[in-house]
C-alpha cells in the first residue's frame, strides 16, 4: 500500500486488488486487532478502529472475519500478540520507503524485510531520516472513469474533506486523519468505491521523480515483494512515476 496515489493507480491498471483480496483481508484482520487491543472495540470510541472499519466495508471484508479479529483484540478469542515494527528505507535513484509491519516475531520480520532491501539493492535509514518527508493524512481514492467529478466533490467537501483531485484517472480526497471515517462512509453511502488503497495513509511532502522504465521496473519489484511479505502491512513511497516509465 502506498501513500502516493500513482502506485494505486498502477495496481489497479494491473488488475492487482482481485488476486490480493485474501491477502488485503489478513492485512485488515492484524490492524482490526492491534485496534480493539489497544482502545477497546467500541468504534463508537474507537476512532482508530472506526477508521479500519471503513477500509474493510470499501474492500467488502466479510463481517465474521471482521467480528473474529476484534474479538481476539478484545481477548474474547485467543489471538497472537502483534507489535508495530517501521522500517524507514532508500531505494535506488534517492527513493524514500516507509515500510509498516505488524508482527508476532521481530527477529522474522526484520530479517525478511532486510533479505528483499537487500536483494533489490535498498538500504535502510536511520529513525526520521525518510518519515520526515511524509505526513499522515487521510486519502480516499476513487476511479475516475464514469465519475462526474462536481458531485463527488461535493459530496466529499460536505463531508468534511479538505481537498479533492483528478490524478493519473484517480480522484484523490484527502482528509484530516480523525475525519477519514466520517468522509469515507459518506462516500460509500453515496455508492463510490474507493480503492482498497485508500485509508489513513502516509502522503508524500516531496517526491521524486522516476522517468526511466529500468528503474520503475525495479522499484515496482520492490513494492511487490515487500508487499507479499506476509507481516508487511502498508509500504509508503515518495516516488512519482511517469507514465512512459510504465510498462502497460
Amino acid at each position: 500500500m502506498s501513500g502516493h496515489s500513482k502506485w494505486s493507480t498502477i495496481k489497479h491498471k494491473k488488475g492487482a486488488a482481485d488476486a490480493r483480496r485474501g491477502k488485503v483481508f489478513s492485512k485488515l484482520a492484524k490492524e482490526l486487532t492491534v485496534s480493539a487491543r489497544t482502545s477497546g472495540g467500541d468504534p463508537a470510541v474507537n476512532i482508530t478502529l472506526r477508521t479500519i472499519l471503513a477500509k474493510c466495508k470499501a474492500c467488502n471484508m466479510p463481517a465474521d472475519n471482521i467480528e473474529r479479529a476484534i474479538k481476539k483484540g478484545t481477548g474474547e478469542l485467543q489471538g497472537e500478540a502483534l507489535e508495530e515494527i517501521i522500517f524507514e528505507s532508500y531505494a535506488p535513484g534517492g527513493v524514500g520507503l516507509i515500510i509498516q509491519c505488524l508482527s508476532d516475531n521481530r527477529n522474522r520480520s526484520v530479517a525478511e524485510v532486510r533479505h528483499q532491501l537487500n536483494r533489490h539493492n535498498a538500504t535502510l535509514a536511520g529513525s526520521n531520516q525518510v518519515m520526515r518527508n511524509f505526513q499522515r493524512r487521510g486519502q480516499i481514492l476513487i476511479d475516475a472513469e464514469g465519475v462526474d467529478e462536481d458531485t463527488l466533490m461535493e459530496v466529499a467537501l460536505d463531508a468534511g474533506a479538505e481537498d479533492m483531485q483528478n490524478k493519473e484517472g484517480v480522484f484523490e480526497i484527502l482528509t484530516e486523519p480523525n475525519t477519514y471515517s466520517d468522509v469515507s462512509e459518506k462516500i460509500t453511502e453515496a455508492d463510490y468505491t474507493p480503492f482498497e488503497e485508500s485509508g489513513v495513509n502516509l502522503i508524500p511532502l516531496v517526491t521524486v521523480p522516476i522517468t526511466e522504465k529500468n528503474q520503475a521496473a525495479s522499484l515496482i519489484k520492490l513494492i511487490d515483494a515487500l508487499e507479499e511479505l506476509d507481516d508487511v502491512q502498508n509500504v509508503y513511497m515518495n516516488a512519482d512515476i511517469a507514465d512512459e516509465a510504465i510498462d502497460e
